[in-house]
């Protein structure tokens, strides 16, 4: 009798010790500062995308995707013979195929398109490539960084972002009074800020000699990498 009175005493007393720690409320912390810094690098845009595409338009679905193969094949087995890797990827891209209305809800025919893409950092090789392509036209450009442009320009950018940090939080502990700080937590992001892919008339090839580059010009790109967090002044 007396063993069940001790535990059932037990019990209530770490009942009560768990609702008293419940109950302890944690002081908020004192003297933390949340701040915000960036560091920006400017860098020349190496990558070059091209998409070629093609529209085709029959009473049958069957017809129109026989020739949208048929104008997809030509242009892969030309683009292939100057694929390299790095230099010019080749890819197909997007392929449809739907039906086409009347007014009275009928359908009375089919159209399709499909999409061949060429990126890379060769400039030259990519352009000529797609002057030599006749049965796609080019739809879409677009400028990038590689891999390894993107990781060093981050890596550049990244540390600008941390000594400005630094510098601002030492500059903000004086301004407060404090003597110094010291790192509570901190997230880092990186993005790019670069100009849009430029649309191109879908035929606009056309006006171009035959074998001849389409011409283009990359611009430049702002790689921009956050430092965030909190700092405790002392």
């Amino acid at each position: 009798m007396k063993k069940i009175k001790l535990l059932a005493a037990c019990a209530a007393l770490a009942v009560a010790g768990t609702a008293m720690a419940q109950s302890v409320v944690t002081p908020a912390p004192q003297n933390v500062l949340q701040l915000t810094a960036s560091g920006t690098v400017e860098v020349q845009q190496d990558m070059l995308s091209m998409t070629l595409v093609t529209t085709r338009d029959a009473t049958d679905a069957a017809t129109v995707q026989t020739q949208l193969k048929a104008a997809l094949d030509a242009a892969l087995n030309e683009a292939k013979k100057n694929a390299q890797p790095g230099q010019l990827d080749v890819r197909t891209g997007n392929f449809s195929l739907s039906p086409r209305y009347t007014k009275d809800g009928k359908i009375n025919g089919w159209q399709g398109s499909t999409e061949l893409v060429l990126e890379g950092r060769d400039f030259p090789r990519i352009t000529q490539t797609a002057g030599r392509i006749s049965t796609l036209s080019v739809g879409n450009v677009g400028f990038g960084l590689s891999r390894e442009q993107r990781a060093k320009t981050e890596t550049e950018a990244q540390s600008i972002a941390i000594e400005n940090f630094k510098q601002k939080a030492a500059e903000l502990a004086k301004g407060f009074g404090f003597g110094g700080y010291t790192l509570r937590e901190v997230s880092v992001n990186a993005s790019d800020n670069g100009p849009h892919p430029r649309m191109m008339a879908m035929q606009a090839k056309a006006s171009f000699a035959a074998d001849s580059a389409v011409p283009v010009e990359a611009g430049k790109t702002s790689v921009v990498v956050s430092v965030s967090g909190s700092v405790q002044l002392k």
